[in-house]
């Protein structure tokens, strides 16, 4: 019997293959494509997927292939001057096309031992006490002890187990593809820029190798989204909203995408939990879909692991719900909030030039770019510390980073105070003295994601949660 299944091979599964494996987890991951997508939906990764990956020793792979932005003017598109300072190393946007992102964390994967099965497509789920059957189309069956469902929005594993999805459907789509041009890249240029002066929904820019991305509102929303335009379908858009097609030609992809907001009702049903666009969908405003699924893939990984490794505590497991629904339901708000300001109706446009006046204000300008970035995520641990349930940004340490003792997948003590003790729960935390100045607190109890469980100096009171979240002493 296989530890984990994971049904989905996106950045969200095998990030979460990648989680398990650092903990010794048997995974098998199941993708239903034979081969990677070349659909580029996602084009990059914000601050906080970018410190995951650094916590996790990926970083300097994801630099070497992406482009780092100024971060700033990710708001419903309202352009600012001015920089954001946020409390991150990487105050950047990493541009980072989505089938590259999926290609590193499936190599890096594929490095710790997962097993990824193309062409495996799932046909149904059962569970019992001991463990979950998987039946895939070919009425092959496959027995573990938990399943995971990272296989996108129309996830058949969440609707194989009947798990409510409400939201709103569809009311607006967009065509979507990348293709050749004809015309000169001056002229897309200037009737972009006139377009996009008065409607932002519009865009069609150069992704490299001669080739063009091309997004415009569809005239409808088609019943089926998984059914491809056409590219006569494409130029009859183009020539409404431009009044040229550009010359468009030699599609490498095309597909459609649109505006329904939904959120899981649940991320666990017994042995079955839900992550990535298989437990949310929302409008793509912001950039925050791939990254919003990378970072549950964070926050479950660990905690699923303990629990197959037998040092669970009791709730564990049942917390990756309790923090990550109510962040996806924030940004499902967020994106709710941004579609409206990215009408061209004037209700909508009177409350856009309201809300940019609001972000000459550096607080507010700090504080919507938080929300999108996942730099400004607490989860609810009760009244403490300010640092109490926040993500702790990368410090130097007398020898070396923060972000470098993180990479085993193990929570971590930082003590300035040299008085502490980790004994008894040193399989599963380390422990750090030589803390530099740069951490202004006496000791902090990390978790394995990174976020601060505890910080205080004393002994007895660290052990409480110590065994909070790590389970008993050995």
């Amino acid at each position: 019997m296989t530890d984990v299944i994971i049904a989905g091979g996106g950045p969200t599964g095998v990030m979460l293959a990648s989680e398990l494996r650092l903990h010794g987890v048997d995974v098998l991951v199941l993708e239903k494509l034979a081969e990677p997508t070349k659909e580029v939906r996602a084009l990059g990764l914000h601050a906080r997927s970018v410190e995951v990956m650094d916590q996790r020793g990926l970083l300097e792979r994801f630099l070497e292939l992406g482009t780092q932005h100024p971060v700033g003017n990710h708001f419903a598109g309202i352009a600012k001057p001015q920089t954001v300072r946020l409390d991150t190393a990487y105050p950047f946007t990493l541009g980072i096309q989505q089938p590259i992102v999926e290609r590193l964390l499936t190599e890096h994967a594929t490095e710790l031992g997962v097993e990824i099965r193309r062409g495996a497509e799932l046909g149904g789920v059962s569970q019992d006490d001991d463990g979950v059957t998987a039946e895939l189309a070919d009425g092959t069956q496959l027995r573990s002890r938990y399943l995971v469902g990272c296989d996108g929005g129309r996830s058949a594993v969440r609707k194989l187990l009947g798990i409510g999805f409400p939201g709103e459907p569809p009311k607006t789509q967009w065509l979507l593809g990348e293709m050749e041009l004809t015309a000169p890249l001056e002229e897309v240029v200037a009737v972009v820029t006139e377009i996009r002066k008065t409607d932002l929904r519009f865009g069609v820019g150069p992704s490299g190798d001669g080739v063009y991305r091309v997004v415009v509102p569809a005239a409808s929303v088609a019943e089926d989204r998984t059914v491809p335009p056409t590219m006569d379908e494409l130029k009859q858009q183009l020539q409404v909203f431009a009044g040229t097609d550009f010359g468009v030609h030699s599609p490498r992809w095309l597909s459609r995408f649109g505006d329904a907001t939904r959120l899981a009702d649940r991320y666990r049903d017994g042995r079955v939990l839900l992550a990535g666009d298989a437990a949310h969908v929302h409008p793509p405003l912001g950039g925050q879909g791939l990254n919003l699924g990378i970072q549950d893939a964070f926050n479950l990984g660990w905690k699923l692991a303990a629990e197959v490794g037998g040092w669970a505590p009791e709730g564990l497991l049942d917390s990756y719900h309790t923090e990550r629904h109510p962040v996806a339901a924030a940004v499902l708000d967020n994106t709710r909030a941004q579609s409206e300001l990215m009408s061209i109706e004037p209700g909508p446009q009177a409350v856009r030039r309201l809300v940019s006046e609001l972000m000459d204000l550096e607080e507010v300008h700090t504080y919507l770019i938080e929300k999108i970035t996942g730099i400004g995520i607490r989860y609810d641990f009760g009244e403490g510390h300010a640092l109490l349930g926040r993500r702790m940004r990368d410090v130097g340490l007398k020898s070396g980073r923060l972000y470098e003792r993180m990479q085993t997948g193990r929570g971590l003590l930082l003590d300035r105070t040299g008085r502490l003790s980790v004994a008894g729960w040193e399989d599963r935390v380390e422990y750090v003295a030589d803390v530099s100045e740069e951490l202004d607190l006496p000791a902090a109890l990390l978790r394995p994601d990174g976020y601060v469980a505890w910080v205080g100096e004393d002994q007895q009171d660290l052990n409480s949660h110590l065994s909070e979240w790590f389970g008993a002493a050995g």
